[in-house]
């Protein structure tokens, strides 16, 4: 499903290179529960970045369920992402202005969905992540954890086949924490492949397959 080969990533920092991927070399096959840990700066978000498509390598090549996405264009990446990846943030980036509702129905609004279809899909997502009491109200007035079920249900919405997260838990206090590891535990069970990035070793060993990465290189 993703395959990854001899990945590089470089960033220029004023008169400074810094190489955040160093020749990286991952595959993951469909319904994989992964963890990537490593200390702060060590490439965990550059690479999750690349996966998503958020992110484009500066060498190497990046194969997506058999096709080479490493030198599509803008619309096509977008395209490509809609349609195979959901992405949970950790600071839930949910739109202040807007309800739960309307938050989870965005993804849908941009693919053209029409409005019948998108009004059945926002309440079995709100179901999904035992939400639906709280459709109509807006960011503020909800918890941290309420807000990440929220952006889980966008990022599902569209039924991809791949989410990835990064640090999903590191705004949550360790009791939501875990209940958000649980739910995305349990779309993992469902097939969804999911890769989470995390600074908490004790969420990281809970996935089946882990992975560390120091200074932009897979160690183990």
């Amino acid at each position: 499903m993703i395959q990854l080969l001899d990945i590089h990533r470089f960033f220029q920092v004023g008169e400074q290179t810094v190489h955040a991927l160093n020749g990286v070399n991952l595959s993951v096959e469909h319904g994989e529960y992964v963890s990537v840990m490593g200390p702060s700066g060590s490439g965990k978000s550059t690479l999750l970045n690349i996966v998503a498509l958020l992110d484009q390598p500066s060498s190497g090549r990046y194969f997506l369920n058999g096709k080479d996405v490493t030198q599509q264009s803008d619309d096509e990446l977008a395209r490509i992402r809609r349609d195979n990846i959901g992405f949970v943030f950790q600071f839930f980036h949910l739109i202040p202005r807007l309800t739960a509702a309307e938050n989870i129905e965005m993804p849908m609004i941009l693919a053209g969905i029409d409005s019948k279809q998108r009004k059945q899909k926002v309440g079995q997502a709100l179901a999904s992540v035992s939400l639906s009491d709280r459709a109509e109200h807006r960011p503020s007035q909800l918890s941290g954890g309420q807000l990440q079920r929220i952006a889980i249900a966008r990022a599902m919405v569209m039924q991809p086949a791949i989410l990835l997260a990064d640090e999903p838990t590191g705004n949550l206090d360790s009791k939501s924490g875990l209940e958000i590891i649980d739910l995305l535990e349990e779309l993992n069970r469902q097939g969804v492949t999911l890769i989470i990035i995390t600074h908490d070793r004790n969420i990281g060993e809970r996935a089946k397959r882990r992975i560390q990465i120091i200074d932009g290189v897979i160690v183990d």
